[in-house]
Order: C-alpha cells, then sequence, then structure tokens
C-alpha cells in the first residue's frame, strides 16, 4: 500500500514537473540531442573515432574559459574553438608519422594545460565553468535547441547525401580511393559536423559525458544489428528514446538529468548486451536434430 501511495506521489511530481517551460525546454533538447548524438555516434563507433571526440570535448575547456573571460555565453566560443581544435588535430595527423592517439594525446594534454591555467584568472563566481564541466540541461535555451535542431538538419541531409562515400570511407579507404571518393574532403567534413555536435552538446550534457552520448548508442545499435542501415537507425532511435527515459528518470526521483539519461544508456547497453549473449548461447546449443 506505501509502496503504491509512494508511486502516486511520484506520478503527480512528474506530471507537475512536465507542466514548467525549463522542463519542457530540456525534454526537446535532450530528444534533439540523443538524435544528433545517435546519427553521427553511428560513424563515430565505426572508425574509432571515440578517443577523438573525448579529446575535443575535453579541450573545450579553453573555449568555455575564454568565453567566461571575456564575458561572452560560452556557446559562442566554444563553436570556433572546438572547430579550430578538431581540424588541427586531424591536420596533424596527416602530416606526421606519428600515431593518431599520440597526436590526439599531445594536443589534448597541451590545451587542457592552457584552459586550466586560463580559469585561475577567472574571478569570482565560476557557476558558469562548472556547469559546463558536468552540464546542465535544466538551463537550455530556445538558441541552444535552435542550434541543436539546425545542426541535426544540416549533419542528416549532409551524411545522407553523401551516403555511398560515407559507407565506403567507413568501411575501407582503399577501396573508396579507388572508387574515386575523395577521402580528405569527406574526413574533414565528418570532423567539422563532429566538433559543432560536441561544443552544441557540452552545456546540456557537460565535457566530462559528452562522449558517452555519442559511443553508447552506437555501441549497443552494432549489437543488434551487423547492417549499415538497422545499424544507424537502431542508434539514432536508442540516442532518441534513453533522452526520454532518462529525463523522466530525472524528474521522478530528482537525479541530475545528463547522469539519468547517461545510466539508462548504460542500462540498455547491458540489456542488449545478456539478452544478445543468452541468444548466442541458445543458437550454439541448439541440436542439430531440431533442423529437420
Amino acid at each position: 500500500m506505501d509502496l503504491v501511495l509512494a508511486a502516486t506521489d511520484i506520478n503527480t511530481d512528474l506530471m507537475n514537473l512536465l507542466q514548467y517551460p525549463f522542463m519542457q525546454r530540456a525534454i526537446v533538447a535532450g530528444v534533439l540531442m540523443g538524435l544528433l548524438c545517435g546519427f553521427l555516434g553511428s560513424f563515430v563507433a565505426l572508425r574509432q573515432l571515440s578517443f577523438f571526440s573525448h579529446a575535443v570535448g575535453h579541450a573545450a575547456l579553453v573555449g568555455v574559459a575564454i568565453g567566461v573571460l571575456i564575458q561572452v555565453e560560452p556557446t559562442w566560443t566554444l563553436l570556433p574553438f572546438t572547430l579550430l581544435f578538431g581540424v588541427a588535430v586531424l591536420y596533424l595527423i596527416d602530416q606526421t608519422d606519428l600515431w593518431s592517439d599520440s597526436i590526439l594525446n599531445i594536443v589534448l594534454s597541451g590545451a587542457l594545460a592552457i584552459g586550466v591555467i586560463l580559469t585561475t584568472f577567472i574571478k569570482g563566481y565560476r557557476g558558469n565553468l562548472i556547469n559546463i564541466l558536468f552540464g546542465d540541461i535544466l538551463a537550455v535555451t530556445w538558441t541552444d535547441i535552435s542550434l541543436t535542431a539546425l545542426l541535426l538538419v544540416v549533419s542528416v541531409s549532409v551524411l545522407l547525401a553523401t551516403l555511398r562515400q560515407q559507407i565506403l570511407l567507413t568501411l575501407n579507404q582503399a577501396v573508396a580511393k579507388v572508387q574515386g571518393v575523395s577521402i580528405q574532403f569527406h574526413r574533414y567534413l565528418f570532423v567539422v559536423l563532429l566538433s559543432l555536435t560536441v561544443a552544441v552538446a557540452i552545456k546540456a550534457i557537460g565535457i566530462l559525458l559528452v562522449n558517452a552520448f555519442l559511443v553508447i548508442p552506437a555501441a549497443t545499435a552494432k549489437l543488434l544489428s551487423h547492417q549499415f542501415k538497422p545499424y544507424l537507425g537502431w542508434s539514432v532511435a536508442i540516442g532518441g528514446l534513453s533522452s526520454i527515459v532518462g529525463m523522466l528518470v530525472s524528474g521522478a526521483l530528482n537525479f541530475p538529468s545528463g547522469p539519468s539519461i547517461v545510466l539508462v544508456q548504460f542500462c540498455l547497453f547491458l540489456i542488449v548486451f545478456i539478452v544478445a549473449k543468452l541468444v548466442s548461447r541458445m543458437r550454439i546449443t541448439e541440436p542439430k536434430s531440431s533442423q529437420y
């Protein structure tokens, strides 16, 4: 009886919470972010660019610090900085014989050091900086939502219009080159979209969690399908669905929103992983006589 009353109270509180504009904006932003990260994340996972997006996210601290220091909304300093950082890293990887993870570590460490030093010049209240580090999806504005929606439309339009080239580039660069695909152009194009996505997502999700939005839905989708188009669809669907469920969990239990969404994504991954393992084991142990 107590459990029923507690559940009723949670449901009532959640319904009341959904009436507030900030919660409605957060749900819209979460869904758009989930769809965008799920879509781009499917390419990120297959191209093994997880560490690249991780580096871009952490190096964004410089852009945040600059924004706070010159008293400009950090989103507007994050966008050009992450874009410049992403393109510069890819250029350095192409121009040296060093391994890509070495270049990423070098540039990430340097940018992080600059960011930390810049934060020491920030005087007084550091709320904006802390919110960017850990994310605050409840603080998103309609401008942030519009930027996310615009980036989602542009990313989907560009990548679907060049889907054949993107698939070839993802699966085998040598074959893509033989087929006449401009590898450098499509690589830089994707990095530009990825860097802008990381920059837009950081305010809502935070530097520390943005990579989870890109990687976990795509990894879960990979367990569900080995064909590219269904895999892409699953990744987008999981990104959007986990955002809705995560926001509802956050509202019902008063948990932080970004971590709640990531927790839902993690639970979905574990469930799919366990089910996939059980199905695979059942197929292996199935008697051959049952095939006749």
